[in-house]
């Protein structure tokens, strides 16, 4: 029998009732821990927490996570822009030093920009003020409905609605889905102010794979950055990693309307994910393959 894959769902903030704490991801943890192996085997062993301070202002699991015996770190990024500490993001950037692997999102603007501190993967997230986007055209307001968001913004349709993605090619193993008419993961679900992604300067081990289109510009976006395991020049086997545009691809809310959010969300919801539940699984789908792809083994075959 092979062990579980040993999964940390991680937010950036301390518990709140009012805001992107661990609980508005529960759908998400329900369905990665339902997952099972072609033997029945239970393919992950999940634990879902929020941030906490020590008497240094750390998180005592961040900071020591290369000790832990996690296999992958899910990290959403959710706080207002000093949710990690140094101390946590060199735990958690000696966690992938030593194979673990990582999956990295955020949201708009400078929100969620302490994971930029990260190194490798948090890199790969541009925001307004810190590690602005290469491109200084793309420094502009791409969702022009909501003048108090300034960019990155990007418009991809509002929650409970989702979004078209095209798998940059060659396809990768992480948007495969054989249940597919296309044989490709081809929805996620959609939010108004993504984030922006992409392959930081001098990075050779990884590619964009996801590529959406804002609903108001029409502008190309890169959604996803896959980073690859190799060996490093300290010979540290790096895990592996993704960098993902926006937290609420994974939110209860932006798969199911009805779980509720923070009542600072003002938006009108939409209804096209409800009326067409089936596109979802093209997220689980996605889910699943994450699940196995960053795991030391990589174990996309199970």
């Amino acid at each position: 029998m092979i062990a579980p894959i040993r999964v940390l769902l991680q937010t950036t903030i301390p518990e709140s009732n009012d805001d992107w704490s661990i609980d508005r991801f529960s759908l998400l943890r329900g369905y990665l821990a339902s997952l099972i192996d072609g033997n029945d085997n239970t393919l992950a062993e999940v634990t879902a927490r929020n941030r906490e301070s020590d008497e240094n202002g750390d998180d005592p699991v961040l900071k020591v996570l290369d000790h832990s015996a996690y296999d992958e770190l899910w990290l959403f990024a959710t706080d207002a822009g000093r949710g990690l500490t140094a101390a946590d993001c060199a735990g958690i950037t000696r966690f992938r030093q030593r194979g673990g692997g990582i999956l990295l999102t955020r949201d708009h603007q400078d929100l969620r920009s302490s994971s930029c501190y990260m190194g490798g993967i948090g890199a790969a997230h541009f925001f307004h003020s810190r590690n602005p986007e290469p491109d200084a055209a793309r420094r502009v307001i791409d969702d022009s409905y909501t003048r108090a968001i300034s960019w990155p913004n990007y418009h991809f349709g509002a929650k409970g609605k989702y979004q078209e993605i095209t798998a940059v090619e060659p396809v990768h193993d992480l948007l495969r889905n054989p249940a597919s008419p296309t044989g490709r993961v081809r929805w996620i679900p959609a939010h108004p102010h993504g984030g922006a992604v992409g392959v930081p300067a001098g990075e050779l081990h990884a590619r964009v794979i996801a590529m959406g289109k804002s609903r108001v510009t029409g502008r190309p976006l890169k959604l996803a950055v896959a980073f690859e395991s190799y060996t490093d020049a300290d010979g540290n086997r790096l895990g592996r990693g993704v960098a993902e545009s926006s937290f609420h691809h994974f939110a209860d809310y932006n798969w199911d309307t009805t779980s509720g959010c923070p009542s600072f969300v003002d938006e009108p919801p939409g209804d096209a994910i409800k009326r067409s539940p089936q596109v979802l699984e093209d997220m689980k789908a996605y889910v699943r393959n994450l699940a196995l792809w960053l795991s030391p083994s990589g174990r996309m075959r199970e």
